[in-house]
């Protein structure tokens, strides 16, 4: 499986973010804190900038802090893909919660897809959003069968717009004849996730809010008088009425209790050298975003400009680096598109997702702090969203409500911050994938 690195990687091959060429992160020098806010929040993805964007607004002094640039995880390194992102069907729900709870988590996902493209234009964020549709590309037969069904048996009242497409008229949609026909979700969209965040944290930082980098905490305390926090940093300390985490999968012995909910997996990506005008687009001539119906998920789509393939999954039982990764991707890349034997890569990345047991995010406030997280993989327009909902709560509107936020967070047991499970169900689920089941 392992190619000769010399010819797989391109003269001017980076371990960064191929969004970053667009959109580097920031030098700058980290601004001196504040001794006292109204808001603390730790966290400067877009759940935390979301937040921060409706306390500043509100009228809460809010300071964001993060332990690297701001934006320098997993919302600058994620594939660009934006869609409603509740993974428990609604059958499972309906059995655990009930049928109206079912329902208005599902409603939850289908708002975050239609919301986030409102607050774009209303942002005027330039980051290449557009709704181009998702192909759910079918690995087996029986896979596409289970599609059909899907489509035939969407519960009244959250009917996605979607259609089937038949093995002999999928080239419409992808140049391949890896998969069995496939659905497409005509609802979903694409965006430039770095571009997006650097739209949003331009948004906060005009509403007054401090966006401050490479400051990490280290502890949050109840103040003695019980009146707000004392937060620790390795910069100094500073006192807030409120703390909000927005970590996921970066989530760390700094809140325990969040901790032992939600558990970083790696997700990795490539990008091709550009591949000229017509050759990426001649691939996904339909230009949507791809998944496929396999357990251990790959996901991919064309760079905003169309000249190039952007390539993402799992690869492997453990956690590995972005060079080591980069072959594996290719392989499973080419195994679709085997007219990209002989492209090379030019960027090959990693960032974390964070994951949780009910496979589906949860918001809300534990011994005073408040959180949001677990965004299981479709981060995008779920972090944006149930961020927005939690500044709301902060700020006690009755427009921040949720059902996510009445659901119990549950843990396991000997959990504990180190998913050591991890390995063992990667190697389950591949062996299924591989089984065709």
């Amino acid at each position: 499986m392992s190619k000769d690195s010399s010819r797989l990687f391109s003269s001017d091959y980076c371990e960064s973010p191929f969004w970053w060429e667009r959109t580097p992160r920031s030098q700058a020098e980290p601004a001196q804190l504040p001794e006292t806010v109204d808001v603390l929040i730790v966290g400067s993805g877009y759940t935390g900038l979301c937040a921060a964007l409706q306390t500043a607004r509100g009228g809460r002094a809010t300071l964001v802090i993060d332990s690297a640039e701001p934006g320098w995880g997993c919302s600058s390194r994620n594939g660009g893909q934006v869609s409603t992102g509740i993974k428990p069907d609604f059958a499972s729900l309906e059995r655990q919660f009930g049928h109206e709870t079912a329902f208005a988590v599902h409603r939850e996902g289908q708002r975050a897809l239609s919301w986030i493209g409102d607050f774009i234009e209303d942002e005027e964020i330039d980051c290449d959003y557009r709704v181009c549709g998702r192909f759910f590309g079918a690995h087996t037969a029986r896979h596409y069968d289970k599609l059909a069904h899907k489509l035939e048996s969407q519960p009244p009242g959250l009917e996605m717009k979607a259609f089937l497409v038949p093995r002999s008229e999928q080239s419409a949609e992808i140049d391949t004849s890896f998969y069995h026909g496939g659905l497409v979700q005509c609802q979903h969209a694409a965006v430039d996730p770095a571009a997006y965040h650097q739209g949003i944290l331009e948004r906060v930082i005009e509403s007054g809010a401090s966006v401050i980098g490479h400051t990490r905490a280290t502890s949050i305390e109840r103040s003695r008088d019980g009146a707000g926090f004392v937060v620790d940093t390795d910069r100094g300390r500073v006192r807030a009425g409120e703390v909000v985490v927005a970590t996921s999968g970066y989530t760390s012995r700094l809140t325990p209790w969040q901790q032992r909910r939600v558990f970083p997996i790696g997700t990795y990506m490539i990008a091709t050298e550009d591949l000229g005008d017509t050759v990426a687009r001649s691939l996904i001539p339909s230009g949507r975003m791809i998944v496929d119906t396999r357990r251990i998920v790959v996901y991919y789509r064309l760079s905003p400009d169309g000249r190039r393939i952007l390539f993402g999954g799992r690869v492997s039982l453990n956690e590995t680096n972005p060079r080591i990764s980069a072959p594996r991707l290719h392989d499973h890349m080419t195994t679709i598109f085997p007219q990209l034997q002989e492209a090379k890569v030019s960027h090959s990345w990693m960032g974390f997702v964070g994951w949780t047991f009910q496979h589906m995010p949860h918001l809300g406030r534990h011994d005073g702090i408040w959180y949001s997280m677990g965004y299981c993989g479709s981060g995008v327009a779920l972090a944006s969203y149930f961020g927005t909902r939690l500044g709301q709560q902060v700020l006690g509107l009755e427009e921040g409500r949720s059902v996510l936020s009445d659901l119990p967070f549950r843990t396991r047991p000997l959990y504990y911050g180190k998913p050591w499970f991890l390995s063992a169900s990667v190697g389950w689920y591949g062996f299924l994938d591989r089984l065709g089941i």
